[in-house]
């Protein structure tokens, strides 16, 4: 007896508060902190430093940050995600069914998840919606799934999608987000991409070339799920099909936490140099994220801006994330059905 194979595309996008209120930003970034793959020193360090340094002197402030990003509907990464969740079911009819969790937060994968089991389908297709891997982001993702159906009785079919960068639909989706703006008009053009330490890369490591001259000038087997890697393939390819040459553009990296060297340049440096060069207009892309969230649109659009302006520069301007756009919609179908 032939059965019919019934698919659930999980999402899994890494979280925000539930509101912007001290006490949930308390919550979230104590989930968030103490996970081993994202600060990844000793447990009792760890809690230590995170319960007993960080949240009680990061949550106010970061509280006080969210307040000014919410709005009517909220959360915007939140919003952007369910966005994304609804158009992509829209396209996929009943070819797969949709569902939407959160690394940290709500909708959580544990809760997600349980919905997903008692509706009794035969495979699930875990979708990370982070272009680039990193331990951090896409292996925590995917650790906290198996985690979580690891008691299951009945196993579906499962598969995963580790990255995406690479995929011609999803640098297409990107490119088109710089359509309403005429690039040649601004002095440079920056890919800010989410930061990770250096240790991060180093331990990921397979091939022996990580953070060496020229490691990230070609993918290969040893480096494509290298996250500077990634993120380095990401900014050149968009660069060249947008006509952009590399004299005009810079990589670089953000929201860097604690001393530790993480990986250079920093944005925010780039952006100092760049004003005291005499450089007026900054275009800001940030491919890393797929849906606008505090680290795009108060990071770079407002702290960034401000931080060029104290240096004589006059305005930075964030080029949108993916969000729910049709490119993004198309792109992303296009990757869950080639993986279906």
């Amino acid at each position: 007896m032939k059965i019919q194979q019934q698919t659930a595309v999980l999402l899994i996008n890494l979280g925000t508060p539930d509101s912007p209120s001290t006490m949930d930003v308390r919550r979230y970034l104590t989930e968030f902190l103490n996970d081993p793959r994202v600060i990844d020193i000793s447990a009792l360090g760890r809690a230590v430093l995170v319960n007993g340094v960080i949240v009680p002197f990061r949550a106010p402030r970061s509280a006080k940050l969210y307040k000014e990003i919410w709005d009517e509907n909220g959360s915007p990464l939140l919003f952007h995600s369910l966005a994304l969740k609804h158009a992509l079911q829209e396209k996929a009819g009943e070819n797969y069914h949709v569902y939407l969790a959160m690394r940290y937060g709500n909708p959580s994968i544990k809760t997600t998840l349980e919905t997903i089991r008692k509706k009794g389908f035969t495979r699930i297709l875990v979708v990370p919606l982070y272009p680039q891997y990193a331990s951090s982001t896409t292996g925590s993702s995917i650790e906290k799934f198996f985690s979580c159906i690891s008691h299951w009785e009945t196993l579906p079919e499962i598969k995963t999608v580790q990255s995406f960068y690479q995929h011609p639909a999803y640098l297409e989706a990107v490119c088109q987000t710089a359509a309403p703006y005429n690039l040649a008009s601004y002095d440079h053009i920056l890919f800010s991409f989410h930061g990770i330490p250096e240790r991060h890369i180093r331990k990921s490591d397979i091939a022996g070339v990580c953070l060496k001259d020229s490691c990230c000038e070609q993918i290969h087997a040893g480096n494509y799920l290298c996250y500077k890697a990634g993120c380095t393939y990401t900014a050149r390819m968009v660069a060249k099909h947008l006509g952009i040459p590399p004299d005009r553009y810079t990589i670089c990296f953000q929201s860097r936490l604690g001393k530790t060297p993480w990986i250079k340049p920093y944005s925010d440096q780039v952006i100092k140099n760049l004003a005291d060069k005499g450089a007026k207009k900054l275009l800001v892309f940030s491919p890393a994220f797929v849906a606008d969230c505090l680290e795009t649109v108060h990071e770079i659009g407002v702290e960034y801006d401000e931080l060029f302006q104290e240096h004589g520069g006059e305005k930075v301007t964030l080029v949108p994330s993916l969000n729910a756009t049709p490119a993004w919609v198309e792109a992303l179908h296009k990757i869950i059905s080639e993986n279906c």
